[in-house]
């Protein structure tokens, strides 16, 4: 009977934290990402920071991920340390509406139509239209929403599966001594804490508390303290998360730390002194999930109210503890350009951030590309060895931007994402090819200029106008394409294709007229192979800057009518194209 108990027990703290888990997770999906991205971009001071800690934990139900995506943005660069020590103050009192939620747990029905508010009624009824939603609903939303519910169902039953199973030990002496033991301070702190540090949760952990309270056994003098290290544990986990990190993102997680620990101290400390001198009646009260909510809650409110004045102080312990110090291969950290290492691994965990880092990283990517091609046309007519070695050192970096950016959104790609993150990574994958060819053509561009300075060429002032107009063409569609991607601009989008259609003929007239010089004598085979080599590379810059544009406008939003553009494209008989061909056929003449 008891091995049955103890089963039962396991499997309901099984049940639990995984009915917690996933629905927290199925939060995160609906709204947590928005929540993400607000919690970067909204911290310009303490009080605000503070609160949306306490909004983003409240809806991912997780103080330990609020404060490893904090992590993440020290980490990063993208966050200052003082800024994360506010949003931790606030995910500390935020994880407290976890246990508000397990208090559905505790509903009694009467008899008669009343039953149907008890608990067993409700989680069966939720675990339904849950199942049906995940299941039987092709919507991304109701299937997300879908496992909200069925993690709730699942935490729900766990929590009635512990309690059953509690329900056999309160008849014993010996469990009964147990509980009365922990109201002993010292060691009810330390079991909170080993318990929270061994599930990883202290959400959870007051859960199972919450559970163990519904039984009738628990006293006050016994939760209190176990409620103050489990506070304390909930920072285990997220010191883990910081092995790695850079010497702030390890501050920020020390900071999380403190917080727990200060709280702890300061309100054990002037509540046992207080008992001692007024002796508090309260401390035989029996603990039921509901009065185990408001003293979590309380407790951490506490906590924020008496340490948020000192945030300034937090953040200057963290700093005396962990001293600014060279980092462990910090040389070879130097070699990335800045955009690619703060690409954040932590953010991995949530898409719309790493999709945020990684966009980023991209239009750096592209700036680079755009640049490296003006240095290669520059050297066409002012050549310095100088200006050679800058074109090559950019196209080894932006080699670099892709191979890191492809790896890390292939790593995003397998997580759970959306339609339009799946149409991001997409369009991600393909961007990134294109521009660093473009930063390949611009390094060919280079080397012609080099052969041209080194062979001391001259082209016949034709030839010249033709190149000197089909640069400024070149010019202008890496421009357009470049910034209708930077910006997501569809519309800029489509002048792209009319420019590089223009640009091809111009590359087969320059040819045409080409093979007449050489015809005529104006121009020698070796001079021609040079202007070959130039055209065909500005022909290939202007087909990436196609693949850039179309990929955007194939995958835009649905106020753009993609595939009527797409379709009359082909043709060439859109009137947008029509008109766009025409502007640049005036612009550029030869």
């Amino acid at each position: 009977m008891i091995a049955v108990s103890i089963i039962a027990f396991f499997g309901g703290i099984a049940l639990f934290l995984f009915g917690i888990t996933l629905m927290g997770d199925g939060l995160n999906k609906v709204a947590g990402d928005k929540l993400e991205l607000f919690l970067f971009q909204l911290t310009s001071n303490a009080f605000k920071g503070m609160l949306l800690g306490v909004g983003v934990t409240a809806v991912v139900q997780s103080s330990t991920a609020t404060s490893i995506m904090t992590i993440g943005f020290v980490n990063s660069g993208m966050m200052k340390f003082r800024q994360a020590v506010s949003i931790i103050l606030g995910s500390i009192l935020g994880t407290s509406i976890t246990g508000w939620i397990v208090c559905l747990s505790a509903i009694q029905g009467a008899n008669g139509w009343v039953t149907l508010l008890s608990t067993a009624t409700i989680t069966g009824i939720v675990a339904i239209i849950g199942i049906y939603l995940r299941k039987f609903t092709n919507s991304l939303v109701k299937n997300q929403v879908g496992e909200i519910l069925m993690g709730f169902a699942i935490l729900m039953y766990g929590m009635t599966a512990i309690t059953n199973a509690v329900k056999p030990f309160c008849e014993s002496d010996a469990f009964l001594h147990v509980l009365s033991a922990m109201a002993n301070p010292i060691l009810g702190i330390l079991v909170g804490i080993a318990f929270t540090a061994l599930i990883q949760s202290s959400a959870a952990a007051v859960g199972i508390l919450q559970a163990l309270a519904m039984t009738g056994v628990l006293q006050f003098e016994a939760a209190f303290p176990i409620l103050l290290g489990i506070a304390v544990g909930g920072a285990v986990p997220v010191l883990i998360s910081a092995l790695g990190a850079n010497v702030n993102g390890v501050r920020t997680a020390l900071v999380h730390l403190l917080i727990d620990v200060f709280g702890a101290l300061i309100c054990g400390v002037v509540f046992y002194t207080l008992n001692a001198i007024i002796g508090f009646s309260i401390m035989s009260l029996s603990m039921t999930a509901v009065t185990m909510a408001l003293m979590n809650t309380l407790f951490r409110f506490v906590v924020v109210v008496v340490l948020f004045p000192c945030v300034g102080i937090l953040e200057k312990i963290a700093c005396a503890i962990v001293k600014d110090r060279p980092e462990e291969g910090e040389d070879k950290k130097e070699l990335l350009p800045e955009p690619i290492a703060r690409l954040e691994q932590r953010f991995i965990q949530h898409p719309t951030l790493a999709l945020e880092q990684s966009h980023q990283a991209i239009d750096a990517m592209a700036d680079l590309a755009q640049q490296s091609l003006q240095d290669a046309f520059d050297l066409l007519h002012n050549y310095t060895d100088e200006g050679f070695r800058k074109v090559r050192k950019a196209e080894k970096e932006v080699d670099i931007y892709e191979d890191k950016l492809g790896a890390y959104i292939v790593q995003i790609s397998a997580r759970e994402l959306t339609k339009k993150q799946n149409e991001q990574i997409y369009e991600f994958l393909h961007s990134i090819t294109d521009f660093e060819r473009i930063s390949d053509h611009a390094r060919n561009i280079a080397e012609c200029a080099k052969e041209i300075h080194d062979k001391e060429i001259v082209f016949s002032d034709a030839a010249n106008h033709e190149l000197a107009t089909l640069r400024e063409a070149i010019t202008e569609v890496v421009s357009v394409a470049i910034s209708a991607f930077v910006n997501n601009d569809l519309e800029l989008a489509t002048r792209v294709e009319p420019l590089e259609e223009l640009i091809d003929n111009l590359c087969d007239e320059m040819k045409n007229h080409h093979v007449d010089r050489l015809q005529r004598g104006e121009c020698v085979l070796e001079k021609g192979f040079v202007f070959n080599d130039l055209i065909t590379n500005y022909e290939r810059i202007s087909d990436h800057c196609s693949n850039i544009a179309v990929g955007m406008i194939e995958l835009g939003s649905d106020n753009f009518d993609t595939h009527q553009y797409l379709s009359s494209l082909k043709k060439m008989k859109n009137e947008t194209f029509t008109k766009h061909f025409e502007e640049y056929q005036e612009k550029y003449q030869i």
